[in-house]
């Protein structure tokens, strides 16, 4: 007796309209975190870190700097992640940027307490990098290296973006009082052990 043809398995590919609001979602969500963190004084890991570093010393504008910090890494994202992985990181980087030049004018948060402000900060922020992620994106810096570094050889995105943006916060004390540093490597915790537990190497099987 014939077997009956299988009909293929329906395509997982993320639609457009799927991607673009996954990606404006996530960065929405990025750009509230460091709007709570930049309130409370606090510091995030990355190349938004350093852009943080920049702006508490030189007083520019965190938006500006993230965007200019960012440029490095295209080159990396473009030739191991895809041009386009890249070309949407471009585009988030850059919502980024305006949302937080932005967020002053719309929104100000009169008393926020620092360690509410890394907890809720550091969830916002896990979830954003998970939308962006799983729609074959990012914010650029540490977040490319920590995914290209999952898909090539298996290592988990965020026990690399801990040990990244660990790093970058410890730098702070140079600059931040220690209070505000301890806060802000609670925030780093709490993001990268959301990404640990829910960005799992082919758990996820859109694309």
């Amino acid at each position: 007796m014939p077997t009956p043809e299988m009909s293929p398995p329906p395509s997982l590919r993320h639609g457009l309209f799927e991607d673009a609001q996954a990606l404006f979602a996530g960065t929405l969500f990025v750009a509230m975190a460091l709007m709570l963190f930049n309130q409370a004084g606090l510091l995030v890991g990355g190349t938004a870190g350093v852009a943080f570093l920049l702006h508490y010393v030189t007083g520019i504008s965190f938006g500006k700097l993230f965007f200019v910090v960012n440029l490095p890494f295209y080159w990396f994202a473009w030739t191991r992640m895809g041009h386009e992985f890249t070309i949407k990181t471009f585009v988030c980087v850059g919502l980024l940027s305006l949302l937080t030049e932005l967020f002053p004018h719309v929104m100000h948060v009169d008393y926020l307490n620092p360690l509410f402000a890394s907890l809720l900060g550091g969830l916002l922020l896990g979830t954003g990098c998970l939308f962006l992620a799983r729609h074959r994106s990012s914010l650029g810096g540490a977040t490319v290296v920590s995914l290209y570094l999952q898909s090539r050889y298996g290592m988990r995105a965020g026990k690399v973006q801990m040990m990244i943006d660990g790093s970058v916060v410890l730098l702070a004390l140079f600059v931040v009082p220690v209070e505000r540093v301890a806060y802000s490597v609670l925030a780093v915790l709490v993001m990268s052990g959301f990404l640990w537990i829910s960005h799992r190497p082919g758990r996820y099987v859109g694309h």
